[in-house]
Protein backbone atom coordinates (compact mmCIF):
# COMPACT_ATOMS: atom_id res chain seq x y z
CA UNK A 1 0.00 0.00 0.00
CA UNK A 2 2.84 2.47 -0.95
CA UNK A 3 1.79 5.72 -2.60
CA UNK A 4 3.87 6.90 -5.08
CA UNK A 5 4.11 10.48 -3.95
CA UNK A 6 5.66 9.73 -0.30
CA UNK A 7 6.21 13.43 0.42
CA UNK A 8 2.51 13.56 0.41
CA UNK A 9 1.80 10.74 3.03
CA UNK A 10 1.52 12.13 6.85
CA UNK A 11 4.90 10.65 9.11
CA UNK A 12 3.80 11.53 12.48
CA UNK A 13 0.23 10.69 13.65
CA UNK A 14 -0.70 10.95 17.61
CA UNK A 15 -3.70 7.85 17.50
CA UNK A 16 -5.70 8.62 20.46
CA UNK A 17 -7.94 5.87 21.78
CA UNK A 18 -11.30 6.20 24.11
CA UNK A 19 -13.32 3.91 26.31
CA UNK A 20 -14.60 0.94 24.01
CA UNK A 21 -14.48 -2.46 23.01
CA UNK A 22 -13.23 -1.05 19.43
CA UNK A 23 -10.09 -0.36 20.51
CA UNK A 24 -9.30 -3.72 19.57
CA UNK A 25 -9.04 -2.62 16.06
CA UNK A 26 -6.50 0.37 16.76
CA UNK A 27 -4.09 -2.62 17.41
CA UNK A 28 -4.49 -3.45 14.07
CA UNK A 29 -4.23 0.07 12.50
CA UNK A 30 -1.27 0.66 14.78
CA UNK A 31 0.67 -1.81 13.23
CA UNK A 32 -0.86 -0.58 9.66
CA UNK A 33 0.78 2.65 9.85
CA UNK A 34 3.83 1.83 11.38
CA UNK A 35 4.58 -1.02 9.00
CA UNK A 36 4.03 2.41 6.17
CA UNK A 37 6.92 3.64 7.85
CA UNK A 38 4.79 6.41 10.05
CA UNK A 39 5.49 7.10 13.46
CA UNK A 40 2.72 6.54 16.01
CA UNK A 41 2.58 8.42 19.05
CA UNK A 42 -0.54 6.65 21.06
CA UNK A 43 -2.36 8.46 23.64
CA UNK A 44 -4.66 6.56 25.66
CA UNK A 45 -7.59 7.99 27.87
CA UNK A 46 -8.66 6.20 31.31
CA UNK A 47 -11.62 4.47 29.48
CA UNK A 48 -9.25 3.34 26.71
CA UNK A 49 -7.18 1.51 29.12
CA UNK A 50 -9.95 -0.51 30.60
CA UNK A 51 -9.77 -2.02 27.46
CA UNK A 52 -6.52 -2.62 25.90
CA UNK A 53 -3.18 -2.05 28.07
CA UNK A 54 -0.48 0.70 27.07
CA UNK A 55 1.96 -2.28 27.11
CA UNK A 56 0.16 -3.56 23.85
CA UNK A 57 0.47 -0.36 22.55
CA UNK A 58 3.70 0.74 23.28
CA UNK A 59 4.74 -2.76 22.07
CA UNK A 60 3.46 -2.30 18.26
CA UNK A 61 4.03 1.55 17.91
CA UNK A 62 7.87 1.21 19.42
CA UNK A 63 6.90 4.11 21.61
CA UNK A 64 5.92 5.24 25.16
CA UNK A 65 2.43 4.92 25.22
CA UNK A 66 1.06 8.67 26.74
CA UNK A 67 -2.07 8.67 29.21
CA UNK A 68 -1.62 11.58 31.47
CA UNK A 69 -1.91 14.70 30.45
CA UNK A 70 0.99 16.49 32.99
CA UNK A 71 3.20 13.19 31.69
CA UNK A 72 3.41 13.84 28.19
CA UNK A 73 6.99 12.17 27.65
CA UNK A 74 8.24 16.61 26.42
CA UNK A 75 10.69 17.84 27.90
CA UNK A 76 8.90 20.83 29.16
CA UNK A 77 6.04 21.75 30.96
CA UNK A 78 3.48 22.29 27.92
CA UNK A 79 4.36 19.10 26.41
CA UNK A 80 1.09 18.53 25.31
CA UNK A 81 1.02 21.35 23.30
CA UNK A 82 4.29 20.55 21.92
CA UNK A 83 3.29 16.76 20.48
CA UNK A 84 0.33 18.18 18.60
CA UNK A 85 2.66 20.81 16.84
CA UNK A 86 4.99 17.70 15.82
CA UNK A 87 2.07 15.84 14.23
CA UNK A 88 0.72 15.98 10.94
CA UNK A 89 -2.38 14.40 12.02
CA UNK A 90 -4.26 13.62 14.83
CA UNK A 91 -6.59 10.29 14.39
CA UNK A 92 -9.22 9.23 17.40
CA UNK A 93 -10.24 5.87 16.96
CA UNK A 94 -11.92 4.86 18.59
CA UNK A 95 -14.27 8.21 19.60
CA UNK A 96 -17.06 7.70 22.46
CA UNK A 97 -20.12 9.57 22.39
CA UNK A 98 -18.79 10.84 25.54
CA UNK A 99 -15.34 12.13 23.42
CA UNK A 100 -17.04 13.32 20.82
CA UNK A 101 -19.18 15.22 22.75
CA UNK A 102 -16.10 16.82 24.11
CA UNK A 103 -14.58 17.78 21.35
CA UNK A 104 -17.77 19.63 20.07
CA UNK A 105 -17.80 21.77 23.12
CA UNK A 106 -13.97 22.14 23.57
CA UNK A 107 -13.65 20.05 26.79
CA UNK A 108 -9.80 20.05 27.50
CA UNK A 109 -9.88 17.21 30.71
CA UNK A 110 -7.02 14.71 29.95
CA UNK A 111 -4.31 14.42 28.06
CA UNK A 112 -5.86 13.73 24.41
CA UNK A 113 -8.96 16.07 24.68
CA UNK A 114 -5.96 18.56 25.36
CA UNK A 115 -4.39 17.90 22.40
CA UNK A 116 -6.94 18.12 19.79
CA UNK A 117 -8.19 21.21 21.58
CA UNK A 118 -4.62 22.29 21.15
CA UNK A 119 -3.72 21.24 17.47
CA UNK A 120 -2.60 23.09 14.31
CA UNK A 121 -3.07 20.05 11.93
CA UNK A 122 -6.28 17.72 10.74
CA UNK A 123 -7.81 16.19 12.90
CA UNK A 124 -9.62 12.57 12.06
CA UNK A 125 -12.42 10.74 14.31
CA UNK A 126 -13.82 7.44 13.96
CA UNK A 127 -16.78 6.91 16.45
CA UNK A 128 -17.41 3.92 17.97
CA UNK A 129 -20.35 3.59 20.05
CA UNK A 130 -24.23 1.86 20.34
CA UNK A 131 -26.55 2.14 17.73
CA UNK A 132 -29.00 4.25 19.69
CA UNK A 133 -26.30 6.51 21.33
CA UNK A 134 -25.45 6.85 17.59
CA UNK A 135 -28.75 7.62 16.71
CA UNK A 136 -29.10 9.84 19.22
CA UNK A 137 -30.17 13.50 18.78
CA UNK A 138 -27.28 15.21 20.87
CA UNK A 139 -24.86 12.77 18.81
CA UNK A 140 -25.67 14.08 15.89
CA UNK A 141 -25.81 17.14 16.82
CA UNK A 142 -22.24 16.74 18.00
CA UNK A 143 -21.28 15.64 14.57
CA UNK A 144 -22.59 17.94 12.64
CA UNK A 145 -20.69 20.42 14.77
CA UNK A 146 -17.65 18.57 14.38
CA UNK A 147 -18.32 18.94 10.75
CA UNK A 148 -18.56 22.30 10.76
CA UNK A 149 -15.03 22.63 12.57
CA UNK A 150 -13.26 20.83 9.86
CA UNK A 151 -13.10 17.04 11.86
CA UNK A 152 -13.11 14.64 8.96
CA UNK A 153 -15.34 12.07 10.61
CA UNK A 154 -14.98 8.45 9.40
CA UNK A 155 -17.82 5.80 9.41
CA UNK A 156 -19.33 4.87 11.58
CA UNK A 157 -20.21 1.75 9.69
CA UNK A 158 -22.97 -0.89 10.32
CA UNK A 159 -23.10 -4.17 12.03
CA UNK A 160 -23.29 -6.39 14.68
CA UNK A 161 -22.43 -4.53 17.87
CA UNK A 162 -20.67 -6.16 21.25
CA UNK A 163 -24.17 -4.87 23.08
CA UNK A 164 -25.67 -7.95 20.58
CA UNK A 165 -27.64 -5.37 18.61
CA UNK A 166 -27.20 -4.85 14.72
CA UNK A 167 -26.96 -0.97 13.22
CA UNK A 168 -24.97 1.78 12.76
CA UNK A 169 -22.21 3.12 15.45
CA UNK A 170 -19.81 0.05 14.66
CA UNK A 171 -16.16 1.58 14.12
CA UNK A 172 -14.61 1.13 10.57
CA UNK A 173 -12.45 -1.84 10.17
CA UNK A 174 -8.72 -0.98 10.95
CA UNK A 175 -7.47 -1.22 6.69
CA UNK A 176 -10.41 1.24 5.93
CA UNK A 177 -9.26 4.03 8.22
CA UNK A 178 -5.48 3.50 7.07
CA UNK A 179 -7.18 4.20 3.67
CA UNK A 180 -8.52 7.43 5.09
CA UNK A 181 -5.41 8.64 6.92
CA UNK A 182 -3.34 8.13 3.50
CA UNK A 183 -5.89 9.78 1.42
CA UNK A 184 -6.23 12.56 3.76
CA UNK A 185 -2.86 13.52 2.72
CA UNK A 186 -3.76 13.61 -1.06
CA UNK A 187 -3.56 16.83 -3.08
CA UNK A 188 -6.42 18.34 -4.15
CA UNK A 189 -6.21 18.04 -8.05
CA UNK A 190 -9.67 18.12 -8.64
CA UNK A 191 -10.63 20.76 -6.25
CA UNK A 192 -14.34 21.94 -7.36
CA UNK A 193 -14.20 19.84 -10.16
CA UNK A 194 -17.45 17.13 -10.99
CA UNK A 195 -16.54 14.32 -11.76
CA UNK A 196 -19.04 11.18 -13.57
CA UNK A 197 -18.19 7.66 -12.94
CA UNK A 198 -19.83 4.59 -14.35
CA UNK A 199 -18.49 1.16 -12.34
CA UNK A 200 -19.27 -2.29 -11.96
CA UNK A 201 -20.77 -5.03 -14.47
CA UNK A 202 -24.43 -4.61 -16.22
CA UNK A 203 -26.88 -7.30 -15.94
CA UNK A 204 -29.09 -7.99 -19.26
CA UNK A 205 -31.67 -10.33 -18.26
CA UNK A 206 -33.02 -13.15 -20.47
CA UNK A 207 -35.42 -13.89 -18.65
CA UNK A 208 -37.05 -13.67 -14.66
CA UNK A 209 -34.16 -15.75 -13.09
CA UNK A 210 -30.67 -16.06 -16.28
CA UNK A 211 -28.95 -13.08 -17.41
CA UNK A 212 -25.95 -12.01 -19.31
CA UNK A 213 -23.00 -10.52 -17.43
CA UNK A 214 -19.41 -10.13 -16.26
CA UNK A 215 -16.70 -11.19 -13.62
CA UNK A 216 -16.69 -7.31 -12.82
CA UNK A 217 -16.25 -6.56 -8.59
CA UNK A 218 -16.57 -2.50 -9.39
CA UNK A 219 -13.31 -2.14 -7.22
CA UNK A 220 -11.56 -0.58 -9.74
CA UNK A 221 -14.55 1.87 -10.30
CA UNK A 222 -15.27 2.51 -6.55
CA UNK A 223 -11.64 3.08 -6.12
CA UNK A 224 -11.44 5.96 -8.46
CA UNK A 225 -14.33 7.13 -6.86
CA UNK A 226 -12.84 7.42 -3.55
CA UNK A 227 -9.63 9.08 -5.05
CA UNK A 228 -11.86 11.74 -6.66
CA UNK A 229 -13.26 12.75 -3.86
CA UNK A 230 -10.11 12.21 -1.46
CA UNK A 231 -8.86 15.02 -4.44
CA UNK A 232 -11.71 17.45 -3.57
CA UNK A 233 -14.49 15.95 -6.99
CA UNK A 234 -17.85 16.63 -6.43
CA UNK A 235 -18.67 12.65 -7.73
CA UNK A 236 -21.63 10.85 -9.50
CA UNK A 237 -21.21 7.30 -9.54
CA UNK A 238 -23.65 5.29 -12.10
CA UNK A 239 -23.05 1.66 -11.14
CA UNK A 240 -24.24 -1.68 -11.92
CA UNK A 241 -24.68 -4.60 -9.58
CA UNK A 242 -22.10 -4.63 -6.38
CA UNK A 243 -21.84 -4.93 -3.14
CA UNK A 244 -18.94 -2.33 -2.04
CA UNK A 245 -20.39 0.93 -0.16
CA UNK A 246 -19.30 4.16 -2.30
CA UNK A 247 -17.83 6.99 -0.15
CA UNK A 248 -20.02 8.90 1.70
CA UNK A 249 -20.15 11.97 -0.18
CA UNK A 250 -20.86 10.62 -3.49
CA UNK A 251 -23.79 10.47 -5.23
CA UNK A 252 -25.02 7.32 -6.06
CA UNK A 253 -26.96 6.19 -8.61
CA UNK A 254 -27.97 2.54 -9.12
CA UNK A 255 -28.50 0.89 -12.04
CA UNK A 256 -29.12 -2.89 -13.23
CA UNK A 257 -28.78 -2.70 -17.66
CA UNK A 258 -27.01 -1.76 -20.26
CA UNK A 259 -29.37 0.91 -20.94
CA UNK A 260 -30.43 2.09 -17.80
CA UNK A 261 -27.02 3.07 -17.64
CA UNK A 262 -26.57 5.09 -20.43
CA UNK A 263 -29.76 6.58 -19.22
CA UNK A 264 -28.44 7.57 -15.95
CA UNK A 265 -25.26 8.81 -17.52
CA UNK A 266 -26.87 10.86 -20.22
CA UNK A 267 -28.89 12.39 -17.40
CA UNK A 268 -25.91 13.63 -15.58
CA UNK A 269 -23.01 14.26 -18.08
CA UNK A 270 -24.21 18.03 -19.33
CA UNK A 271 -23.39 18.88 -15.66
CA UNK A 272 -19.49 17.13 -15.44
CA UNK A 273 -16.63 18.01 -15.95
CA UNK A 274 -14.79 15.07 -16.20
CA UNK A 275 -16.48 11.75 -17.27
CA UNK A 276 -14.50 7.95 -15.91
CA UNK A 277 -16.20 5.21 -18.21
CA UNK A 278 -14.55 2.29 -16.12
CA UNK A 279 -18.07 0.13 -16.02
CA UNK A 280 -17.93 -3.52 -17.84
CA UNK A 281 -20.73 -2.88 -19.85
CA UNK A 282 -22.75 -5.79 -21.96
CA UNK A 283 -21.85 -5.07 -25.61
CA UNK A 284 -25.25 -7.04 -26.39
CA UNK A 285 -27.92 -7.62 -24.74
CA UNK A 286 -31.06 -10.17 -25.49
CA UNK A 287 -33.20 -9.03 -28.26
CA UNK A 288 -36.17 -10.60 -26.24
CA UNK A 289 -36.43 -10.79 -22.43
CA UNK A 290 -38.83 -13.63 -21.69
CA UNK A 291 -40.97 -12.61 -19.00
CA UNK A 292 -41.21 -16.62 -17.47
CA UNK A 293 -38.49 -18.92 -17.15
CA UNK A 294 -36.68 -20.92 -20.18
CA UNK A 295 -37.50 -24.57 -19.18
CA UNK A 296 -34.54 -26.43 -19.71
CA UNK A 297 -34.91 -29.17 -22.98
CA UNK A 298 -32.82 -31.81 -25.22
CA UNK A 299 -32.72 -29.54 -28.07
CA UNK A 300 -30.37 -26.77 -29.05
CA UNK A 301 -31.33 -23.32 -27.91
CA UNK A 302 -30.26 -20.10 -29.37
CA UNK A 303 -30.34 -16.48 -27.73
CA UNK A 304 -30.77 -13.36 -30.26
CA UNK A 305 -28.52 -10.35 -29.66
CA UNK A 306 -28.72 -6.89 -30.48
CA UNK A 307 -25.52 -4.34 -29.52
CA UNK A 308 -25.81 -1.91 -26.66
CA UNK A 309 -25.52 1.87 -26.71
CA UNK A 310 -21.77 2.49 -26.24
CA UNK A 311 -21.88 4.88 -23.75
CA UNK A 312 -17.82 6.35 -23.24
CA UNK A 313 -18.46 7.25 -27.30
CA UNK A 314 -21.77 8.77 -27.27
CA UNK A 315 -20.42 11.22 -24.12
CA UNK A 316 -16.93 11.81 -26.15
CA UNK A 317 -19.38 12.66 -29.17
CA UNK A 318 -21.33 15.56 -27.77
CA UNK A 319 -20.94 18.96 -28.77
CA UNK A 320 -19.03 19.76 -25.54
CA UNK A 321 -18.23 16.64 -23.96
CA UNK A 322 -16.27 16.62 -20.82
CA UNK A 323 -12.37 15.22 -20.57
CA UNK A 324 -13.52 11.73 -21.22
CA UNK A 325 -11.13 8.80 -20.01
CA UNK A 326 -11.86 5.21 -21.23
CA UNK A 327 -11.08 1.89 -19.69
CA UNK A 328 -10.35 -1.26 -21.97
CA UNK A 329 -10.00 -4.75 -20.84
CA UNK A 330 -8.53 -6.71 -23.17
CA UNK A 331 -7.44 -10.53 -23.40
CA UNK A 332 -4.67 -10.16 -26.33
CA UNK A 333 -2.86 -7.29 -27.53
CA UNK A 334 -3.91 -5.24 -24.80
CA UNK A 335 -2.03 -1.87 -26.23
CA UNK A 336 -3.08 -2.10 -30.34
CA UNK A 337 -6.28 -3.19 -29.17
CA UNK A 338 -6.99 -0.36 -26.68
CA UNK A 339 -5.09 2.30 -28.69
CA UNK A 340 -7.55 1.14 -31.83
CA UNK A 341 -10.82 1.74 -29.45
CA UNK A 342 -8.96 5.03 -27.93
CA UNK A 343 -8.91 6.55 -31.85
CA UNK A 344 -12.55 4.81 -32.69
CA UNK A 345 -14.22 6.09 -29.91
CA UNK A 346 -12.12 9.63 -30.16
CA UNK A 347 -11.35 10.02 -26.52
CA UNK A 348 -8.11 11.74 -24.92
CA UNK A 349 -7.08 9.05 -22.78
CA UNK A 350 -7.52 5.07 -22.51
CA UNK A 351 -6.37 2.96 -19.79
CA UNK A 352 -5.98 -0.54 -20.99
CA UNK A 353 -5.32 -3.50 -19.17
CA UNK A 354 -5.08 -7.18 -19.34
CA UNK A 355 -8.48 -8.27 -18.50
CA UNK A 356 -8.41 -11.87 -17.10
CA UNK A 357 -5.53 -10.30 -14.92
CA UNK A 358 -8.01 -7.45 -13.27
CA UNK A 359 -11.19 -8.61 -13.16
CA UNK A 360 -12.41 -9.32 -9.69
CA UNK A 361 -8.61 -8.70 -7.88
CA UNK A 362 -7.36 -6.18 -5.91
CA UNK A 363 -4.81 -5.27 -8.04
CA UNK A 364 -4.14 -4.30 -11.53
CA UNK A 365 -1.78 -3.66 -13.65
CA UNK A 366 -2.03 -0.84 -16.70
CA UNK A 367 -0.97 1.18 -19.99
CA UNK A 368 -2.36 4.61 -20.35
CA UNK A 369 -3.10 5.37 -24.02
CA UNK A 370 -3.00 9.24 -25.34
CA UNK A 371 -1.36 10.87 -28.54
CA UNK A 372 1.85 10.74 -27.17
CA UNK A 373 2.08 6.99 -26.68
CA UNK A 374 1.70 4.34 -24.29
CA UNK A 375 2.67 4.97 -20.53
CA UNK A 376 2.58 1.54 -18.37
CA UNK A 377 2.34 1.55 -14.60
CA UNK A 378 3.18 -0.96 -12.71
CA UNK A 379 1.26 -3.55 -10.79
CA UNK A 380 -0.34 -2.11 -7.53
CA UNK A 381 -3.60 -2.52 -5.36
CA UNK A 382 -6.66 -0.46 -6.84
CA UNK A 383 -6.77 2.05 -4.17
CA UNK A 384 -2.80 3.13 -5.05
CA UNK A 385 -3.83 3.43 -9.13
CA UNK A 386 -6.72 5.30 -8.14
CA UNK A 387 -4.65 7.75 -6.81
CA UNK A 388 -1.97 7.21 -9.60
CA UNK A 389 -4.52 7.06 -12.55
CA UNK A 390 -6.51 10.75 -10.59
CA UNK A 391 -2.41 12.84 -10.72
CA UNK A 392 -2.58 11.58 -14.21
CA UNK A 393 -6.29 12.68 -15.43
CA UNK A 394 -5.47 16.10 -13.54
CA UNK A 395 -2.05 16.53 -15.41
CA UNK A 396 -4.14 16.59 -18.52
CA UNK A 397 -6.68 18.70 -17.77
CA UNK A 398 -5.37 21.81 -18.98
CA UNK A 399 -6.89 20.71 -22.45
CA UNK A 400 -10.48 20.30 -21.29
CA UNK A 401 -13.05 22.51 -21.78
CA UNK A 402 -13.95 25.61 -19.69
CA UNK A 403 -16.03 24.93 -16.26
CA UNK A 404 -19.56 24.76 -17.03
CA UNK A 405 -22.04 26.50 -14.62
CA UNK A 406 -22.41 25.88 -11.26
CA UNK A 407 -23.73 21.84 -10.66
CA UNK A 408 -27.77 21.68 -9.60
CA UNK A 409 -27.28 18.15 -8.62
CA UNK A 410 -28.19 17.17 -4.85
CA UNK A 411 -25.70 15.09 -3.45
CA UNK A 412 -27.89 11.48 -2.03
CA UNK A 413 -25.91 9.64 0.76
Amino acid sequence: MNDSNPARRPRRIVLGLTGGIAAYKSAELTRLLVKDGIEVNVVMTAGAREFITPTTMQALSGKPVLTELWESGAQNAMGHIELSRQANMIVVAPASANFIAKLAHGIADDLLSTLCLARDCPLLVAPAMNRQMWGNAASQRNIAQLKADGVRILGPGSGDQACGEVGDGRMLEAAEIFEAIIASGQPQLLAAKRVLITAGPTFEAIDPVRGITNLSSGKMGYAIAQACVDAGAEVTLVSGPTSLKPPSTTRILPVTTAAQMAAAVDDAVSECDIFIAVAAVADYTPAVAHTSKLKKSEARMSIELKPTVDILQRVAARDKPPFSVGFAAETDDVSGNAEAKRKRKKVPLIIANRAQDALGSDENEVTLLDDAGAHPLPRMPKSELARTLIREIAERLPRMPEQRPASRLVRAR
